[in-house]
């Protein structure tokens, strides 16, 4: 008898950010932009909580939904943030970072042949996600609308198969965010239809501009909307593996079992870290952003001078700049970016082929560094645009 797979496991492929990531090794002097995460380190208060719940041995486990005291934090949180009001005891689960509240999410609602509408160039590891679980990813096209959901493309894309549609906004890759009468018109759409909403707001508190607005505050979605969240991005907390998952108690305890045989909860000490993260660190985020806000100003000035078409992004800390008019696809675009100008960024195309014909980028990075890559990319430009001319 030959052992077998699972073919959905099998037909999984290494995203095309890795995929890409791999060459580096090869190019040791190449300036890097292609990581998306802080360069900032953790708050140092919340390295201490971190390191003071190991020294008193609050390493074991918690309840299957985290720390009530971090429940409590995240819903007063949310309260004060967005008006949002959870229950803490019932309608909040702590994850494993977000990426695991987002599959605890899809497991616990997808049928097989079920349809999640994901606008798209989207983060790369959605259609996956979706897909590994049984599920048809529907990619809606926002490539050729500013990069913004159109709300008569949503209800074309809803079937009587749809049952969810994905929100990532702020958005990886493209650092676009929606205000609030893109978000209403998208809200008008859904409301009319009973699907599930999963919006992925990890960077929410990475916002230049306006306010964020999420999806869970409007009354009429909200009895179907999952909120996933966490502290990666807002506090510099990648490696913590801190994610929060917030949605209607009828929906969230049948999440929390699959939370439960999958991880059984979230590491003791980061839930501590958390904690303080949450009850005395929230201006962290500012911080970080103002920083952000400088470096996208000084990427964003360069590239259109540069000559890209670019949509300024308002939020996360990518750029998503289109380098169709130079006749490459992403992928050879930026290996020669990396083989001949030594600057390495990600193709559009590993977001999905909605993504192609874009380059992301990410500002993530001190200024000297964006200041010698961005001069790189110059230079290498002037070269490409005569061979390709010539």
């Amino acid at each position: 008898m030959t052992l077998t797979l699972n073919p959905r496991a099998e037909a999984l492929v290494i995203s095309g950010i890795r995929q890409f990531f791999n060459q580096l090794v090869d190019y040791p002097d190449a300036i890097n932009l292609t990581i998306g995460q802080p360069d900032f380190p953790t708050p140092e208060a919340v390295k201490r909580a971190g390191m003071d719940a190991i020294a008193a041995n609050k390493t074991s486990y918690s309840h299957n939904a985290g720390l009530i005291e971090l429940r409590q934090e995240v819903a007063s949180f949310f309260s004060d943030s967005y008006g949002l009001a959870y229950d803490p005891q019932t309608e909040i689960i702590i994850t494993n970072g977000a990426s695991e509240a987002l599959d605890s999410v899809l497991r616990t609602i997808i049928e097989k042949g079920d349809e999640v509408i994901i606008p798209a160039p989207c983060y790369a590891g959605y259609v996956p996600l979706v897909e590994l679980n049984g599920g048809k990813a529907v990619l809606l096209d926002i490539s050729d609308t500013g990069l913004v959901p159109d709300p008569k493309r949503l209800e074309a894309a809803i079937t009587d198969k749809t049952k969810a549609v994905l929100f990532n906004f702020p958005s990886n890759p493209t650092g676009v965010s929606l205000n609030k009468e893109e978000t209403e018109a998208l809200v008008k759409v859904l409301k009319e239809h009973e699907i599930f909403v999963i919006a992925d707001e990890i960077y929410s508190e990475n916002v230049f501009e306006g306010e964020h607005i999420s999806f869970a505050c409007y009354s009429e979605i909200k009895d179907r909307t999952f909120l996933v969240h966490g502290l990666s991005k807002s506090h510099s907390m990648t490696g913590w593996r801190m994610g929060f998952l917030l949605g209607p108690e009828r929906y969230t305890k049948h999440i929390l079992k699959v939370h439960m045989y999958n991880t059984v909860c979230a590491s003791l000490p980061s839930q501590h870290a958390a904690i303080e993260a949450l009850r005395n660190n929230r201006f962290v985020p500012d911080e970080m952003n103002a920083a952000y806000k400088m470096r996208r100003d000084y990427v964003y000035g360069k590239l259109v001078e540069m000559g890209f078409d670019v949509v300024k992004p308002t939020g996360a800390f990518y750029i998503f700049p289109s380098i169709e008019k130079f006749g490459m696809s992403s992928f050879d675009f930026a290996t020669r970016l990396l083989k001949e100008g030594g600057v390495a960024a990600v193709p559009g195309s590993a977001f999905t082929e909605h993504g192609e014909g874009f380059l992301r980028i990410s500002y993530a990075y001190a200024m000297p560094t964006l200041e010698l890559a961005m001069e790189r990319i110059a230079n290498w430009l002037k070269t490409v645009q005569v061979t390709e001319r010539g």
